[in-house]
C-alpha cells in the first residue's frame, strides 16, 4: 500500500514543478537540485516566492532598509543588499532582496565594500519574503560575477578608486551629443542632500591623507581642522566652484547641495573668488598661494586648476534642465552675470588637459559614490570625454 501511494504521488508532484517552473521561465532540469543550480533572472525569482532554493544573478543596487527603501549610499548596515537585472534599476519592484548572513559579511555587506554597488553578484538560498518583499534569504553560497567561483573582496586600484564595471555601460562607444546624453542620464541617479548634511560630506570627502583630523582648502591648499568650519574669520566654509549666483539656484537642495561641485575653503578666499567665472591672470589672493584673481575672474592654484575644470564640466551635464533646475552650461565669457553660464570655457578646458586627476581627487569621487550621492563625477574617470563633448 505504502508502494502504491508513493507511485500515484510522484507525477503529482512533478507535473506540479513543471508548471511552475515554465510559468516563471526557470528551465527544466531533471532534478529540483539541477534546478536550483541553474541562475535565475532577479524577475524569475521574484515571481518564483515559495521557499524553494535557488540560484540567482544580479547587479547590486543598494542596502534595502524597508519594503520600498533602497539605500545607494551612506550605507548603514552589512546585512542585506538589493539584486536587479539592470545596474541602473531604480524601481524597488524589481529588485531582489537579499540577506547577507554572517558569514558573507565581511565579502558582501555594502557598508564594508561598498564599491560593491554596480556590480553583479549570484546568491544561492530560499526564495522568500525580506522586509515583506520579493527575497532570497539564509544563502548558501555567494559569489561575484554571474555564477563565478566565490571570490574576496575586489582588489581596488592603488588609488582605491576602481570604477564599477557597469556603472558607464551605458557611454559605452559613444561621443559628442550622444555621449552627453549618456552621462546625463547615468549621473542624474542620486541621493540628494540638505545644506547642513554637506559640512559632514565634506569632512569625509575632502580629508586630509595626511592627517584625518583635518581637511584640504581647495584654493589655499591649506590643512586645516575638521572642526574649524563656520564663518569666522580663518574658518572654513562651503565654496560652491559652480557659483550658485550663475543661475540663482541658492542652497536648496539639489545644485545648490551637489558635493561634487561644493569645497571647503578659508572664509576670506572664498569671498575674494566670490561670483567670478575662471579665467587667467589678476592680482595675488592673499592666503592662496599661487591664486589670482582681477574685476571678473579667478585663477585657481596649478594644483587644483583640473579639479575646478572637472568639477564644472560635471554641473554642465548634471543639470540640464530638465529636473526643475536651471540648465548649466559653460561658455567662454567671463561677464555671465547671474545667468545659468560660467566660463572661460577654453581655460577650463585647457586646465582638464594641463592637470590630470591625483589620488586626491579619485578618492573623492570614490566617496561621494560611496557614501554620500550614489552618483560620480566622468571627467574625473575619464577625462578626455571633456574633449569628446566640447571639442
Amino acid at each position: 500500500m505504502n508502494m502504491k501511494r508513493v507511485t500515484r504521488s510522484r507525477p503529482g508532484r512533478l507535473i506540479a514543478a513543471v508548471v511552475l517552473a515554465v510559468a516563471v521561465g526557470i528551465p527544466l532540469g531533471v532534478t529540483g537540485a539541477a534546478s536550483a543550480a541553474t541562475p535565475l533572472t532577479v524577475a524569475q525569482a521574484l515571481a518564483a516566492q515559495d521557499g524553494r532554493t535557488a540560484t540567482v544573478t544580479g547587479y547590486v543596487i543598494g542596502q534595502p532598509t524597508a519594503t520600498t527603501t533602497v539605500l545607494t549610499s551612506g550605507f548603514t548596515a552589512d546585512t542585506a543588499i538589493a539584486l536587479a537585472d539592470q545596474a541602473g534599476e531604480t524601481g524597488t519592484s524589481r529588485m531582489l532582496y537579499v540577506q547577507v548572513t554572517a558569514a558573507w559579511r565581511s565579502t558582501f555587506g555594502l557598508l564594508t565594500n561598498p564599491s560593491l554597488r554596480g556590480r553583479q553578484v549570484t546568491a544561492t538560498g530560499a526564495l522568500t519574503a525580506y522586509f515583506s518583499h520579493g527575497g532570497l534569504k539564509n544563502p548558501t553560497a555567494m559569489s561575484l560575477g554571474g555564477g563565478a567561483t566565490p571570490s574576496p573582496t575586489p582588489t581596488p586600484s592603488p588609488t582605491g578608486t576602481a570604477v564599477p564595471d557597469a556603472y558607464y555601460a551605458a557611454a559605452a562607444g559613444r561621443t559628442g551629443p550622444a555621449l552627453r546624453t549618456a552621462l546625463h542620464g547615468i549621473i542624474k541617479v542620486q541621493t540628494k542632500l540638505s545644506y547642513d548634511q554637506v559640512w559632514d560630506a565634506l569632512k569625509d570627502t575632502d580629508q586630509d591623507p595626511a592627517n584625518p583630523a583635518n581637511v584640504i582648502l581647495l584654493y589655499s591648499g591649506r590643512s586645516q581642522s575638521k572642526t574649524s568650519n563656520g564663518g569666522g574669520a580663518n574658518d572654513w566654509n562651503r565654496e560652491h566652484v559652480w557659483a550658485k549666483s550663475h543661475g540663482d539656484f541658492g542652497t536648496a537642495t539639489g545644485p545648490g547641495t551637489d558635493v561634487h561641485h561644493l569645497r571647503p575653503e578659508d572664509v576670506s578666499v572664498n569671498s575674494s573668488r566670490g561670483n567670478k567665472d575662471f579665467d587667467a591672470g589678476g592680482g595675488a589672493v592673499a592666503e592662496a598661494p599661487g591664486c589670482y584673481t582681477d574685476a571678473d575672474s579667478f585663477e585657481p592654484r596649478d594644483a587644483v586648476k583640473g579639479d575646478v575644470a572637472r568639477m564644472i564640466l560635471y554641473m554642465a551635464i548634471r543639470y540640464e534642465g530638465g529636473d526643475g533646475w536651471p540648465d548649466l552650461e559653460p561658455n567662454d565669457s567671463v561677464s555671465n552675470g547671474s545667468a545659468p553660464r560660467l566660463g572661460r570655457l577654453s581655460k577650463l578646458l585647457a586646465w582638464n588637459d594641463q592637470d590630470p586627476p591625483d589620488a586626491f581627487e579619485k578618492r573623492r569621487n570614490q566617496r561621494i559614490y560611496e557614501r554620500w550621492q550614489g552618483n560620480r563625477n566622468p571627467f574625473v574617470d575619464h577625462p578626455e570625454w571633456a574633449r569628446s563633448i566640447w571639442g
